[in-house]
Parts: C-alpha cells; sequence; structure tokens
C-alpha cells in the first residue's frame, strides 16, 4: 500500500511514472518510521525521496542545505510543481523572514529551506521548534562527518539543533561516503532506528578518461584542445581549475577561442556569481571554468563533458565533480589532465594545524562563555566565529577522540586537539596519494573509485566502454579474489596504523581507511607473510 501510495505521489506531483533505484525504498522506510541515511550517486533524484516523503508526511519538512543558489533551486522546482516552499537565509528582508515562519507555522509552507548557520540561531531555532516539522532532510550530509572530505564546521552541531525542534524523521543525503563516513553521519546525526539505503556509486553513462602530461603548457593547451572537441555537441560543459587564477585565465582562453565561456569562484562578488550560475542553468552560457565553488546545488541535466584542467585533492571532489555530466542518463564524458606535480595542490591546499596559543585561547574562550555556541565563544577571543568555530569543533572532536573529562587539564587538552588536527591533515594528504593512484591506475577506473568508496566491485571483464583502460585493453579482470582473508567493509587493525576499514580488495593488494592516518594501499604477500593485519 505505501509503495503505491509513494509512486501514485511521484506521477501525480513530479510526473515521474518511474523511480529509481533507491528512491522508493527511501520513502517507505520513513513511511514505516525510521530515519534514513541515503547514498546515492550525483544525478540520482535524491531530492524527490524528501519531497514525495515530505507530501506523504504532511505537516512541514524543514531542508538543511549549505547553498544559497542550492537553496533556491529547490524551492524553485518545489514551486513549478505546485508546492509551497521558501527559503530563510540572510538575504531575505526580516518582513520576508517573518512572513515565511508565520506561513510554516499555519501550514501554508510545506517546504523551508535554510542552511545549518540558520538552523543555529537560537531565535531563527526556536521559531522552528515552534513550526514541529514532520520531517528534516539534511543535504550534502557528508559535510557533518569530520571523515568526509568536505567537512563543514557549521554542520558538526545539526544533530544536537535537530534534537531541539521536536521529533521529526530524519533523512540524511549524500553522493559520496564511504563506509567510516556514513557510520559518522548516522552517529552525529543521532539517527533513529535508521536504515541505510545504499544505490551504488557507479555512474556507467560516464565515460573516465585521464590523460597524463610532463609540461605545464602541454597541459594546458591539451586541456584546450578538449574543450574544442567536447564542445561539438549540444549540451554544456564545465572546466575545473584548483585554483581562482587558472579559472580565469581557461574562461579568458576559451572566450578567444570562441566559445561562450565564463569564470566562477569565490573571489567573484555575489551579483557575478548569480549571474553566471543563472545563465548557465538557462543554457545562455554553456561553457564555465570553475573552482570547486561551483557543484552544490548544479542539477544541470545536458551537461555532456567535465574536464579536471588539474588533479583534484581527493577521489570524493573528483567524483562528486564528474558526476555534474550526464543527469539526463545519455552519454558523458569525464577527463583528467593530469600532471604529477599539481598533487602538491593538495597538500598546499590542506587544513593547517592549529597553533598551539590559539588552542589555549579557545579552550579558555569556551570556560568563560559557558558554552560552545562559536559566535558566543569569539566574543571572548582576538579572531573571528569562523576560525573559532573551527578550534571549537576541534576541541569536541578532540573530547570525543581522546574520551576526555570535562575537568581536563589545559594542556592535555591542547595536546589532544593538535593529534586530532594532525591526524585530519594526515587524512586528506592519503586522499591526495588516493588521486594519484586513480589517475596512474592500470584498472577500470570505475572499479576503482568503487573499491576507493568501500562499494562492492562488480564483475570486470577489461572491456567496458565506459572508461580509458578497458577500451584499451589494459585493465585487469575485476572478478575478486574469493579466497582473500580480508573483505571490504572488515574491521582490521595495524600495529603502526592502528584502527581502520578495508574500502578495496584486489587480487594482490588491499586499501584501507585507517582512523589515525588515513587511506594505505598493502601487499596482500606482505599483509599475510609479516602478520600486519588482524581482525578488529
Amino acid at each position: 500500500m505505501a509503495s503505491r501510495s509513494v509512486r501514485e505521489t511521484a506521477e501525480k506531483w513530479f510526473g515521474h511514472r518511474e523511480l529509481l533505484p533507491g528512491q522508493e525504498e527511501a520513502v517507505t522506510t520513513l513511511l514505516d518510521g525510521h530515519d534514513v541515511l541515503l547514498v546515492a550517486p550525483t544525478g540520482s533524484g535524491k531530492s524527490l525521496t524528501y519531497q514525495v516523503a515530505g507530501i506523504l508526511l504532511e505537516g512541514c519538512t524543514v531542508v538543511v542545505s549549505p547553498l544559497l543558489a542550492l537553496q533556491q533551486d529547490q524551492v524553485a522546482s518545489l514551486e513549478e510543481a505546485g508546492l509551497s516552499a521558501a527559503r530563510l537565509s540572510s538575504v531575505e528582508s526580516e518582513g520576508t523572514r517573518a512572513e515565511v515562519l508565520r506561513g510554516a507555522r499555519e501550514g501554508d509552507v510545506r517546504f523551508l529551506l535554510l542552511s545549518p548557520e540558520q538552523l543555529a540561531n537560537p531565535e531563527v531555532l526556536a521559531e522552528v521548534a515552534e513550526i514541529g516539522p514532520t520531517l528534516v532532510a539534511v543535504d550534502e550530509a557528508h559535510c557533518v562527518s569530520s571523515w568526509g572530505h568536505d567537512f563543514r564546521p557549521d554542520y558538526l552541531r545539526l544533530g544536537d539543533l535537530v534534537a531541539r525542534i521536536g521529533k521529526p524523521r530524519v533523512i540524511a543525503m549524500t553522493a559520496t561516503a564511504a563506509l567510516p563516513t556514513q557510520e559518522d553521519i548516522a552517529e552525529r546525526l543521532a539517527l533513529h532506528d535508521h536504515r541505510t539505503v545504499l544505490t551504488g556509486f557507479e555512474r556507467d553513462n560516464i565515460a573516465l578518461r585521464v590523460e597524463r602530461f610532463a609540461e605545464a603548457a602541454e597541459q594546458r593547451e591539451r586541456v584546450l584542445e578538449l574543450v574544442d572537441e567536447l564542445s561539438g555537441e549540444p549540451g554544456s560543459g564545465v572546466v575545473y581549475c584548483r585554483t581562482r587564477a587558472g579559472a580565469e585565465e581557461y574562461a579568458d582562453a576559451l572566450t578567444q577561442r570562441g566559445h561562450r565561456a565564463a569564470a566562477y569562484h569565490a573571489g567573484l562578488p555575489q551579483r557575478r556569481r548569480t549571474e553566471v550560475h543563472d545563465r548557465f542553468m538557462s543554457g545562455d552560457l554553456p561553457l564555465v571554468a570553475a573552482t570547486s565553488a561551483f557543484g552544490m546545488g548544479i542539477d544541470k541535466p545536458d551537461i555532456r563533458f567535465v574536464v579536471h584542467a588539474d588533479v583534484p585533492e581527493s577521489p570524493d571532489t573528483y567524483y562528486q565533480e564528474v558526476g555534474r555530466a550526464g543527469r539526463d542518463h545519455l552519454t558523458a564524458t569525464a577527463v583528467l589532465a593530469y600532471r604529477a606535480e599539481d598533487l602538491s595542490l593538495g597538500k598546499f591546499f590542506a587544513t593547517p594545524v592549529p597553533k598551539r596559543a590559539d588552542v589555549r585561547a579557545v579552550a579558555r574562550a569556551i570556560d568563560a562563555a559557558g558554552t560552545d555556541d562559536p559566535r558566543e565563544v569569539s566574543e571572548h577571543l582576538d579572531f573571528g566565529p569562523r576560525k573559532a568555530g573551527r578550534l571549537v569543533n576541534l576541541v569536541r572532536l578532540a573530547r570525543e577522540a581522546h574520551d576526555l573529562p570535562d575537568d581536563v587539564g589545559l594542556d592535555r587538552l591542547v595536546d589532544a586537539v593538535v593529534d586530532r588536527a594532525e591526524a585530519q591533515r594526515r587524512l586528506e594528504g592519503s586522499r591526495v596519494d588516493m588521486m594519484r593512484a586513480y589517475a596512474e591506475t592500470d584498472r577500470c577506473r570505475s572499479a576503482f573509485m568503487l573499491g576507493y568508496f568501500g562499494a562492492e566491485v562488480r564483475d570486470r571483464c577489461g572491456i567496458c566502454d565506459n572508461c580509458d583502460n578497458c577500451v584499451e585493453g589494459v585493465a585487469p579482470d575485476e572478478s575478486g579474489n574469493s579466497d582473500a582473508p580480508y573483505a571490504v567493509q572488515d574491521a582490521v587493525r595495524h600495529e603502526e596504523f592502528g584502527v581502520g576499514t578495508v574500502t578495496d580488495v584486489e587480487d594482490d593488494r588491499l586499501t584501507v581507511l585507517f582512523e589515525d592516518v588515513g587511506y594505505r594501499t598493502l601487499g596482500l604477500d606482505a599483509v599475510e607473510e609479516r602478520g600486519l593485519l588482524e581482525h578488529a
């Protein structure tokens, strides 16, 4: 009965006669009273799950989303379907905000979208609690997890905030979450009797390619040529760059070659970013050269290609950005222009380890404020809420990691915070190493990505048509070794690296995500001969 209601609602309001894998299961699970963690690839219709569930559960659905553009796109989508939706952000006037909240209280606003920063505002939190939402949807949920590649301090308190607005059902949605990240999301959001709906990470319609270069000039010229070649078909494309200057340079060079192109990065004025975003989404601007700031909220079905002019900092980021392409399920192309020297950018941009003096100051400020709310803590500091927020969260994470009591000595607390920050930096460094491994592997590239995320790798014959290695016939068989002593998702312990989770098993090696040092790839022969691992 529930399944029929889900399908009928999806067709009535959104015109979907058929649902994609995971959508119906996620909605019916919510209707059965469970919270849900939905892990599904970019472009798989995660938003539809909370939209259909919100209609069937009635009441108000609160959607926590990180970006204004993403919130506005979702509001527009809901309104186009004939549903009442509104955004609550710093952009709206006080009068508009009051009207939105009144509408939500009175049942006139069915979907209320806001950022975690807005929800953390005590006045807003009290208003939302008064509304009594029946469902809370957390978009880009990997931002909750300190294991995640895009951890955001404002997300860390979400579990506490949601608990203070009643007892709504919760759906957390993400496209990129390896097993430890999934577990961390569920714990941090305090998901109740939750079910994980995992639809897989593979995007069969995206052809994955890597081209390698020794010289920067050769790399740059080839990126421009690739755009020339890939722009022949109708649709649009994105060139991703690691730096703002790179995005500007490629946008200028592409314009000079006759393309309608523009740059997008966080250094541009908000008005300019909005203009580029809107023109791209409308089809007026078919090509954007951008940093990773151009990502969340780019739900455009006809992106035919994504070219990475520089190597990203992690497979997580790369696969998420690649996933912008081919959302109409037609064939798309993703090319990484790889030069090994670019990997140093990942280490350059890695999160810095805080100064001990700053950690001391924050620890004292938390005591003085009597709270760990970054805004109140920052009032006792010489730096602002953003930096204070990061350090406050590090204090919290360090306390959890080391199981420290509230009255722990200041020196010990500072040591624990620095240790936690160094572990995070090692994790980020290991992701850079895994990006090198992806670029230099002879494996099927889809199989590599599935292994990285800890998903089961399906059998590969080495002749699939969606990666260069398979097409060229160099990819080995991915049938797996049924006699291997370790399996994906096994918990293991290494004498030096500590506790970890197996994410990938090949014939001669396995990859483990260790809590303290990040990703490590170990030869199976060495593991067995030297007894490097034991099951935890």
